[in-house]
């Protein structure tokens, strides 16, 4: 009698333990995620896509061993709303997020608005967020409220506070103030009386940023956080959103003679992505894809501080004044690198012409992972997995481009591109090196560009000819579609109400917010330069 009872007993046991192995399993058979975004890079700034560039050996190696996107787009060209875009998969004029937050901003990424970390997270996966992050810090807009479990870095742009060791920038920035003193005369552009905050989650641990450490600081910690998502078990979702290549500039040594600032710069760049890749392979090559892009183009009125747009150049702004580059719906403002690299499942050495954009990274890591997308809304992004495994090159079929700031109102789509086909319905240029802007002009019908004859966006079609005719239906009607499917859209509203109690500081009573254990303070031996200063 007591055989079958022990036989039940031994059944129940052994279907426990074989549920304990397989729910850990299931998590441990998804693949591990790494975003690398690049600030203000250009497309020309890496080796493999134009041979000037000699500064990005590990970056051509990641270019050898993955696959190359050379038609790859930001959603928009400027910071806060192409960070936007990546995380949620929607453009501003869906996510609310239509231009930048400012120190004082109380608000961020709209709450209602669901992030890749929320959805990977909820998927089982460890969320990590390395680097800038400028969809707000105050309050729950914060990178630990928004679904990362872990994060560390600057809460904005590095430009965006006063630093002891202030950098290359045009013009240049004052260091940090060390004693209550008159207003001091600077420029305008510069951020002199707050110091750069370097979060760890929700804590102040250095206010200023030492800024010629700080590459460092975050391959460090990303390996960190590597180490310690591999050691959960879990697979992991890292977000690394570098400092690098937005002014100020740090370079780690004096630049060689010929490579300048910028090239010593990106030669730091370079040697960081390198680095985060071999930490990657070394915890199971052929499990995690690392994809890597930029924000944006090249901020070009830095001037020599600015990065190589390659052909993209936007030759017609450029004849009637202003930038076609940061800021602008020009090729050089959203066209940016763009690699994908995991090894046994993206091809190695292939070069992809497929229409891609940051906004497909949200439901291409998705649907790796076996999540779902969020309901009640409409995304701007695909799934482009097939493309990045090789068994298709075709991407969008549309895609729109919103103004960043140079003209027209911002968030507002102002360029669309249809197959090689681009239309502009406003143009305008950003502040050039020289210190020119070019004038909002409004196009109706739309200046349309081939971009197989012409990237440099020098010759618009005319519009007398056959096939300006015979593209300016189907621009029109894909125009139109667009419009209405974001008016008919779950859209947000960010908040961009400003007040200077959001600013983040550690310590309110010394100038500049300085704290104790920042650089160029009086530090006892035995005290820990992490000593935590809540901000929130």
């Amino acid at each position: 009698m007591g055989t079958p009872s022990l036989s039940r007993w031994a059944v129940l046991v052994l279907t426990l333990v074989l549920v304990g192995l397989w729910a850990p399993c299931v998590v441990s058979g998804l693949p591990n995620f790494i975003v690398i975004l690049a600030d203000d890079v250009g497309w020309g700034d890496l080796g493999a896509n134009w041979a000037e560039t000699k500064e990005t050996p590990h970056l051509d190696q990641l270019a050898a061993e993955g696959t190359r996107f050379v038609d790859f787009h930001s959603a928009a060209s400027t910071c806060s709303p192409s960070r936007a875009s990546l995380l949620t998969g929607r453009l501003g004029v869906r996510n609310g997020v239509t231009h930048n937050f400012a120190i004082t901003s109380l608000g961020g990424l709209p709450l209602n608005e669901t992030t890749l970390a929320e959805v990977l997270r909820e998927a089982g996966y460890s969320t990590g967020a390395i680097g800038k992050w400028h969809l707000g810090h105050h309050g729950r807009h914060h990178p630990t409220s928004r679904g990362f479990d872990y994060y560390f870095g600057i809460p904005y742009s590095h430009d965006m506070g006063c630093t002891d060791t202030p950098g290359y920038n045009l013009p240049p920035c004052p260091p940090c103030p060390r004693h209550r003193t008159a207003a001091r005369e600077t420029n305008k552009d510069c951020y002199t009386e707050v110091a750069l905050p370097l979060f760890e989650n929700i804590t102040i641990v250095q206010q200023p940023v030492e800024l010629g450490s700080l590459a460092r600081r975050y391959a460090e910690e990303a390996a960190r956080f590597i180490q310690r998502a591999s050691d959960s078990g879990r697979p992991y979702f890292l977000y690394l959103a570098l400092a690098h290549m937005h002014v100020p500039l740090t370079p780690p040594l004096p630049p060689a003679p010929g490579r300048g600032i910028y090239g010593a710069t990106l030669s730091e760049m370079d040697a960081l992505v390198g680095r985060i890749k071999e930490v990657a392979d070394s915890h199971g090559k052929g499990n995690t894809l690392l994809w890597f892009a930029g924000d944006n183009g090249p901020w070009a009125q830095k001037c020599e501080l600015a990065g190589r747009l390659g052909p993209f150049v936007g030759a017609w702004q450029r004849q009637r004044g202003g930038s076609s580059a940061k800021q602008t719906t020009w090729e050089g403002g959203h066209r940016v690198p763009a690699l994908v690299y995991w090894p046994g499942r993206v091809p190695a050495g292939r070069t992809s012409h497929a229409l891609l954009s940051i906004l497909d990274v949200f439901p291409t890591l998705v649907a790796l992972a076996g999540a779902a997308l969020p309901p009640n809304r409409r995304f701007d992004g695909l799934d482009v997995s097939p493309v990045l495994f090789g068994w298709s090159d075709v991407g969008h079929k549309v895609l729109l481009h919103p103004n960043s700031g140079a003209a027209g109102r911002v968030g507002e789509i102002e360029a669309l591109r249809l197959a090689q086909y681009k239309a502009f319905y406003t143009t305008g240029g950003a502040m050039a090196c020289d210190g020119s802007t070019g004038p909002a002009e409004r196009h109706q019908p739309p200046l349309i560009f081939n971009l197989d004859r012409d990237l440099q966006e020098q010759e618009p079609l005319d519009a007398a000819s056959g096939e300006y005719r015979a593209v300016l239906p189907a621009i029109s009607s894909a125009y139109a579609q667009a419009l209405q499917d974001i008016a008919a859209d779950n859209v947000s509203v960010a908040d961009y109400s400003q007040d200077p109690a959001a600013i983040p500081c550690c310590n309110v009573q010394h100038v500049g917010c300085r704290c104790r254990g920042a650089p160029g303070a009086t530090l006892a031996p035995h005290v820990e330069k992490r000593t935590p200063r809540l901000c929130l």
